[in-house]
């Protein structure tokens, strides 16, 4: 079974926890993404930012996006994977915290994303139906 980093994406491109919102949102745009994850000046995860954040959380509100840092929405411990863990923990973890993205980290460190396509691209098609489904569900 193929491990995180044989199926990751590992061009990740991270938003500064002290980076506006603003900015994140340009980044998005520009990268074709709807999260990013956030990075402490260490360049450890500090959590994850989704376009969905900036909408309910910041402009719903009727605060400013400029005046609002991706580190203000990073909250508590983010959602990851390690590097060498097998699809199978991939899933089960997708599917635990009803996510579509995981960040992949080795020792500390940020080395890249898996999606839902990324993972739907190395397995049969079975699991990734049962993990789209536990994803889609409503709690």
């Amino acid at each position: 079974m193929p491990t995180a980093r044989e199926i990751m994406t590992n061009d990740v491109t991270c938003i500064r926890e002290q980076d506006d919102l603003r900015t994140a949102a340009k980044q998005m745009a520009q990268l074709g993404v709807g999260s990013l994850p956030i990075c402490g000046d260490d360049n450890r995860l500090k959590g994850m930012l989704t376009d969905r954040d900036i909408v309910v959380k910041v402009l719903a509100e009727g605060r400013d996006p400029g005046n609002v840092t991706a580190g203000e929405l990073a909250q508590g411990e983010a959602v990851t994977i390690g590097a060498d863990d097998d699809a199978a923990e991939i899933l089960r973890t997708m599917g635990e915290h009803k996510v579509r993205r995981l960040p992949v980290i080795d020792g500390q460190q940020l080395v890249g994303i898996v999606a839902v396509a990324d993972v739907a691209r190395s397995l049969p098609e079975r699991p990734v139906g049962d993990l789209i489904e536990a994803i889609s569900e409503r709690g």
